[in-house]
């Protein structure tokens, strides 16, 4: 899709988020040129297991490069919100998971459905990636299909592929 184009970064920064340091990711959205949307989204991987789970997120949504609503924030430890997982550190074909738990706000679910795509995008050809299909328990007829690669993470998004991945250099550097 020409008309929509997602970057995620992951910050240099941290936020404790229910008692968690999580890091910051930032996800900027944009439609037919116009930004639309800016989250900040905190993870933590576990050390022992190497689950990756989801602490919840802050929204920004813009209407004419004004902030106009927060839709979809949340934050695991507030109003019964529980961190989600994200990915599990030992991904099995058939695991079904909550990537969020705040009821009302945001129910996404996955399940792992193969853990031997291969994709190409303008960014490469990716193999042994994971696919999953992915819901919401607030919409239960919606559903997506992701894959993820190995070391990379997302690089397709329904119809949004991977273009482009790597390190940003900073200033003075």
């Amino acid at each position: 899709n020409d008309h929509e184009k997602v970057v995620k970064t992951v910050l240099d920064q941290t936020k404790v988020v229910n008692g968690v340091t999580t890091r910051v990711v930032e996800e900027k959205e944009w439609k037919d040129g116009k930004l639309i949307e800016v989250s900040q989204n905190y993870f933590a991987i576990c050390e022992k297991t190497k689950d990756l789970f989801y602490f919840g997120e802050d929204v920004d949504e813009y209407s004419d490069n004004k902030v106009v609503g927060h839709a979809g924030a949340w934050h695991a430890g507030i109003d019964g919100a529980k961190p989600g997982l994200m990915m599990p550190g030992k991904p099995a074909v058939g695991t079904r998971y909550y990537q969020e738990v705040a009821r009302g706000v945001a129910m996404d679910r996955a399940e792992i459905i193969s853990l031997d795509e291969t994709l190409k995008t303008p960014a490469g050809t990716f193999s042994n990636c994971l696919k999953t299909k992915e819901g919401s328990a607030i919409n239960p007829l919606e559903k997506e299909f992701k894959i993820y690669a190995p070391g990379i993470g997302l690089i397709q998004d329904a119809d949004l592929l991977l273009i482009k991945y790597g390190h940003i250099q900073k200033e003075g550097k």
